[in-house]
């Protein structure tokens, strides 16, 4: 089989640059694509950004640069960019309706680390769960619970429903119930609760504690205790006031009631 040797040569000549060129383009545009995400990276580190913010830009910065530079090393092979951008984006319209749920949770992923409703370290509770944010990811969010499951929701279902953030003050009140009986005294007991409130390490004495009498309920009378702490010292307040509210009720004979039923057995007539 015979070459043209003057076919290949000029096949080599015309080319040859753009090959050359394609080359030194994705090489120095990639190189750029690093240098320019690294650099964000660092300076939005310098700038105390959210740490859930800075790999989500990280990544799409460099990944659009890199797109980028893939349409300009494929202009430089003689190939309609125009068109190419046509097929791309008639490809990612089927794709977006094949996986339009996914691309909602994408999309509440991107709002939710852009307006923060919440951060990695909080504790929320939504859809019925609860937990401490581990990771927010641009499809899903991980929850860790207070047993130590991992718990992952998708972004969606979060940005579409109630969410409540239990971390977001740093301060808050401990709701608090405790019932007495009729017979007790109620000053005596509201002295009693205050003098164990007082002696909790963890409350904010230099707030007020509210022992209000809240109900009037069926066999006892309810005292409502609002005490504030640090938000991370809540669940201390709460087992502190329950062990030792019950301790000192009985140390000063003061009845905590119980559900009881009276039950009255009724004999047919001339039997016992």
């Amino acid at each position: 089989m015979d070459f043209d040797l003057s076919l290949i040569t000029d096949m080599i000549i015309l080319y040859a640059p753009r090959v050359l060129g394609a080359l030194v383009t994705l090489i120095v545009g990639f190189w750029l694509a690093g240098l320019i995400a690294n650099k964000t990276r660092q300076l939005m580190d310098k700038n105390n950004v959210d740490p859930t913010l800075v790999p989500f830009i990280f990544s799409l910065i460099s990944i659009t640069i890199k797109v980028l530079v893939l349409f300009s090393a494929a202009s430089m092979f003689g190939i309609e960019v125009t068109s190419f951008i046509a097929i791309f984006g008639a490809l990612a319209f089927a794709i977006g309706l094949a996986l339009q749920g996914n691309l909602s949770h994408l999309a509440a992923g991107v709002l939710i680390l852009f307006f923060k409703p919440f951060r990695v370290g909080d504790f929320i509770v939504t859809n019925s769960y609860s937990g401490t944010v581990k990771e927010i990811q641009i499809f899903n969010t991980i929850l860790t619970t207070l047993d130590n499951r991992v718990i992952i929701i998708p972004n969606g279902l979060i940005s579409s429903n109630p969410l409540e953030n239990l971390t977001a003050n740093s301060i808050r009140k401990v709701p608090l119930t405790f019932g007495i009986s009729y017979g007790a005294d109620i000053d005596k007991a509201r002295a009693v609760i205050k003098q164990v409130a007082e002696s909790c390490e963890f409350i904010d004495h230099s707030q007020t504690i509210d022992i209000l009498v809240s109900e009037l309920g069926d066999s006892s009378v309810n005292f409502a205790v609002r005490p504030w702490c640090k938000t991370e010292d809540f669940w201390n307040v709460h087992f502190f006031m329950q062990e030792n509210i019950k301790k000192a009720f009985d140390k000063e004979n003061i009845g905590i009631p119980f559900p009881q039923r009276d039950v009255h057995h009724y004999y047919p007539e001339g039997k016992k």
